[in-house]
């Protein structure tokens, strides 16, 4: 564990590989992962470490991720894309549309999100189950109502919502979050 810690703390030059503090740091595994590799850990302050393993989250305190989201490590992009997943926040939602994760870290960030039981299952068309930051296509033209817009049959939504409803998901079409019928998308 020291040689981990040491390779760690060089990697993150002694600061939390979230939000650059410098004081109480901590070696985290990144779940699934046990910390036997850098490859499987982050080094993270107590606040950070707090808001990762459950404690209320605090939003101004994650704007750090507008940063760590790009950073060239994977378990610090996949900690940060589990981190904006919770955040209702406006800045949030987009920060994760423009993120880029290769599919493997993808997989791993999907991995660590809890599906929520909250009602019933979300499908899409074909009978696939959608959960939330799931990326969809739409199968169907369809008119935008209060808008002058209509949605063209294969445009992407990403990172779209499951809702209380198991027939409509919530996703932005053109920079406005509508809700969409999952009678009409596709999970890609």
């Amino acid at each position: 564990m020291a040689d981990l810690e040491q390779e760690l703390r060089t990697r993150s030059q002694d600061t939390c590989e979230l939000c650059k503090a410098e004081a109480e740091l901590h070696v985290h595994a990144v779940p699934p992962y046990d910390a036997d590799e850098p490859g499987h850990a982050a080094y993270l302050c107590s606040t950070c470490l707090g808001q990762v393993t459950g404690a209320e989250l605090d939003a101004r305190h994650l704007s750090c991720l507008n940063e760590s989201i790009w950073s060239e490590h994977a378990p610090v992009q996949v900690l940060s894309w589990r981190l904006l997943n919770q955040l209702p926040e406006v800045w949030a939602k987009e920060l994760l549309e423009q993120a880029y994760l290769t599919e493997e870290a993808l997989e791993w960030a999907k991995a660590g999100i809890p599906e929520e039981d909250t009602g019933p299952p979300t499908f899409d068309s074909n009978g696939t189950r959608l959960v939330t930051g799931d990326s969809v296509t739409l199968i169907k033209d369809l008119d935008v109502k209060g808008t002058s817009f209509v949605a063209k049959r294969g445009t992407l939504v990403k990172g779209i919502r499951t809702t209380e409803n198991p027939e409509h998901v919530e996703g932005k079409v053109n920079n406005i979050t509508i809700v969409l019928k999952t009678a009409f998308l596709k999970k890609v």
